[in-house]
Formats: C-alpha cells, sequence, structure tokens
C-alpha cells in the first residue's frame, strides 16, 4: 500500500513551491498527527518543526478544535457570506475587533494570506478613488518583502527566485529598503533602521502624491530569511505613512496569533495599521480562512447608495465559511484559557538560551528570533559572513539530514527555518534544537570536506 500511495503522488501530484525531480529523489507522506508530531506511511515520526508551515498552534488532533468542527457539522458546514451573513463568521468578527489594534474595526473574510493581502491592495486603491484622488495608484513594498502568491501580492513582493519569471504579468511598485542588521555594513540595529527609514522618506517625499499605500510584513520578513526588524523601524514607516498621506498595509500572516510573543506582532512597536492581513494561526492550523482589518475611516469609503459605484467588488466561494469560522472561535478561546501568547513570551526566553549554543558551531553565522519565529543562517565563512553557493543548496541538504533525524521543516537558502507549534514545552524546543545542530554539524562537515577535495 505504501509503494502505491508513493508511486501515486509522483505520478499525479504537483506538490507547491517544489521542485518535483527532488520530490521523486526523495518523497514524504504523511498520513497522521498527533501533539507537536506527524507521522509517516511507513509510521516513522518527526517533529513538526516549522508548524505545518508557519501556522500550527496547538499541535495536531487537538479534542477542542475537533469538537468545534463536529458540532458545527451538526448545524450547517457552508453558507455564502454574499449579501447575509452566518453565525461564527459573526461572533468571531466581534471576537477578531476586540484582539487587533484599537482602530481597526471592520472584518473581511477570505482563504488565504495571499488573498486578505490582495483585499488590501485593492481597498487601499479603490479607497482613494471613492473619496476623490484617483492618483493615488502605486504602491511602496519593502525590498526583500514577500505577500503571497497571487498576481497582487506578488507585484509588491521582491523576492527575486520567486517573482523574476512573473515581472511581465505584475504592475510596478517602489520598493524601499529593509533593515537587514546581519549584513548591513555598520552591523549597528539603531543606524541600520535610521538609513533605511531616511531613504523610505526620501521616497515618500518624491511620490506620494502618487502612492496608494505602503505594503509591509510586521517586525519579521519571513521568507527573506527571517530578518528581524530593529525596534522602532515598524514605528518609523507608520509615522512616515501619517506625514505622507500613504496607508499603511501591515501583513501579519505569519506573525499574527501569538507566533511573535504578541498577539499581533505590531504590539512590539505600538503600531496602529490602516489595513492589516491576517490567517494562518488564526484557525490554530485546522482550516483555511484569512481576514483582512480595516479601519471605520476606509470602510465608510465604500458606504454609499449603489449607483454610485463605491461597492467593493470581491469575495470568493468559501468566504467566512462556518467550519473555518468555528474553528476558529474556539482557537481563540484557547489562547485565552491556556494562556498561550504569555507562555510563548516565557519559553521564547528558554529557546533564545538553547539557540545561543548553535553559534559553536563554524558554519552558523546568524541567528534571528522574535518569539517562536527564528532563522539559523548557514555561512561558508563564519568571519567575513561569506554565503555557501547557491547551488550548493547547503539548507536543502540540512533539513533532508533534519527529516532523517526526525524533524520537518523547510529551509529559505542557507537559513533554516524553526517555527515550532506555540504550545512546544522546554524539553520538546530542546530536543529539536539538539536535532537542528546534529544536522548542520554533520552536512557542513561533509559539506566542507568535499570542498576541499574539490581543489
Amino acid at each position: 500500500m505504501t509503494h502505491e500511495l508513493i508511486k501515486k503522488s509522483k505520478k499525479h501530484l504537483w506538490l507547491p513551491f517544489t521542485q518535483m525531480k527532488d520530490y521523486d529523489l526523495d518523497p514524504l507522506i504523511i498520513e497522521s498527527g498527533n501533539g507537536i508530531k506527524v507521522k509517516d506511511i511507513h509510521g516513522k515520526e518527526y517533529y513538526d518543526g516549522f508548524s505545518s508551515v508557519w501556522l500550527n498552534v496547538h499541535g495536531h488532533r487537538k479534542k477542542e478544535l475537533d469538537q468545534a468542527i463536529k458540532d458545527q457539522l451538526e448545524k450547517i458546514a457552508h453558507s455564502t457570506l454574499l449579501g447575509m451573513t452566518n453565525v461564527p463568521a459573526t461572533e468571531l468578527a466581534e471576537r477578531l475587533v476586540e484582539l487587533t489594534p484599537d482602530d481597526l474595526t471592520r472584518v473581511f473574510y477570505s482563504d488565504s494570506g495571499a488573498e486578505a493581502m490582495e483585499i488590501a491592495l485593492k481597498m487601499a486603491f479603490q479607497y482613494w478613488k471613492n473619496i476623490g484622488k484617483p492618483q493615488k495608484q502605486k504602491f511602496v513594498s519593502m525590498k526583500e518583502g514577500y505577500h503571497g502568491d497571487t498576481i497582487g501580492a506578488v507585484s509588491v513582493g521582491a523576492i527575486e527566485l520567486f517573482h523574476h519569471v512573473y515581472g511581465p504579468l505584475m504592475f510596478e511598485s517602489f520598493k524601499a529598503p529593509i533593515p537587514n542588521v546581519y549584513r548591513s555594513e555598520s552591523g549597528d540595529p539603531d543606524q541600520c533602521r535610521d538609513e533605511c527609514l531616511q531613504k523610505l522618506e526620501e521616497l515618500l517625499k518624491e511620490h506620494h502624491e502618487e502612492i496608494a499605500a505602503l505594503s509591509i510584513e510586521s517586525m519579521v520578513q519571513g521568507a527573506a530569511g527571517m530578518i528581524v526588524m530593529p525596534r522602532g523601524f515598524l514605528q518609523g514607516v507608520r509615522a512616515l505613512c501619517t506625514k505622507y498621506d500613504v496607508l499603511m498595509i501591515v501583513d501579519e500572516v505569519a506573525t499574527g496569533f501569538g507566533r511573535t510573543g504578541k498577539m499581533f506582532a505590531c504590539e512590539h512597536d505600538g503600531v496602529q495599521p490602516d489595513l492589516m492581513a491576517a490567517g494562518k494561526g488564526i484557525t490554530g492550523g485546522y482550516l483555511p480562512i484569512a481576514v483582512t482589518f480595516t479601519t471605520e475611516k476606509i470602510y465608510e469609503a465604500f458606504y454609499d447608495d449603489y449607483e454610485n459605484l463605491k461597492t467593493f467588488f470581491h469575495g470568493h466561494s468559501y468566504t467566512g465559511n462556518q467550519l473555518g469560522c468555528a474553528v476558529a472561535l474556539e482557537n481563540l478561546r484557547l489562547f485565552e484559557s491556556e494562556r498561550i501568547v504569555e507562555n510563548v513570551q516565557r519559553k521564547s526566553e528558554h529557546l533564545k538560551e538553547i539557540l545561543l549554543d548553535l553559534y559553536s558551531l563554524p558554519h552558523v553565522g546568524d541567528i534571528r528570533q522574535l518569539g517562536f519565529m527564528c532563522g539559523i543562517e548557514l555561512v561558508q565563512d563564519k568571519l567575513k559572513k561569506t554565503p555557501y553557493p547557491f547551488e550548493r543548496r547547503i539548507g536543502y541538504k540540512v533539513s533532508l539530514k533534519m527529516r532523517e533525524l526526525g524533524m520537518l521543516t523547510r529551509p529559505l537558502g542557507n537559513v533554516i527555518v524553526f517555527m515550532p507549534p506555540l504550545v512546544s514545552t522546554k524539553s520538546e524546543l530542546e530536543s529539536m534544537v539538539s536535532i537542528m545542530k546534529e544536522a548542520i554539524e554533520s552536512v557542513c562537515e561533509e559539506e566542507g570536506a568535499a570542498f576541499e577535495r574539490s581543489v
């Protein structure tokens, strides 16, 4: 049976963000999960070291979340949100608004983080048109930013590896620098922050009359390699957006719902966005629900008689799905009863201490962490910060070794991603970091020996 499943997967599936030639060499099919581990069809267990792509909160088969879905199934699985609402979508919207920054009072549902960002872009664009400033049509995005894979989200992204092939499909956006302290000349967080803010202000000063909005990930650039922003940078961006009358779109898809030690990462810098996208952890990692939050001021720009054509014409078939909203409500109840955010704050300090041990390895150049979002950057030369060549695929090789040792993650180039479920215990964190250390040490030693033989 297992052989047949693997054969079928190779014959019929096309996996996301995957070179299928790699999959054919190293196939993996997950059959079940329990707690913070998953099990493959051969019965081997793995730590879920990246929360099933950054979204799992309470682990797998959380009985309360399972029950919430079963209870909702006894009522209805889905009905449309076009022109009407439903009970869990309505209750969830109220609960979410209680948790978000105060200025965000309206909730628009979708199915994924990319859609949530696409909605924010369209809202920002149409907002200016609706209030009589149609010349404000362009966007500012951050270099190395990532907001998803739909065309609008790609257009305000800037990951060359992911996005360059789609250039002809994309609309142009202004690109502003992001402070990457490890790769900066000074290595000083404050100087790096202030230099980037100065360049952003120069851009806004020149082009603000044509700019609708700025999009930015909140405190951590995930796909860029877990780049943690210096404190005060996001706050500085907010101040510049206000000064130059540009809407601020904050992407909390990866960082929201406790991942960084705050319910939303923008709280670290006390920022009030104009629009905010969120997803992933909203259902505890169970079902695809995402949301775009916005202010009452923006909402009111769309509120008018139908014939004035200010309606926001956007929506998807499963928007506000009852099963997803019901499990999201139970997820938020668990956040409160099990003190998830407070526990992440506490355990993050322990995680920081055990991650420091990785610095002893000769090829660990930098460790970046905010809460349970971590990136370990591997370098060929630690003193010179020389990156491994792209074709060596060092991060991928380390992730395969980690799989062999019993832990799953996906690297970002030479950066090993560590984003465990938020309920991971201290001992489980220690076990996972131990696996990372062994894998990095083993692979980097082998690569070093192979390189010396080649020269």
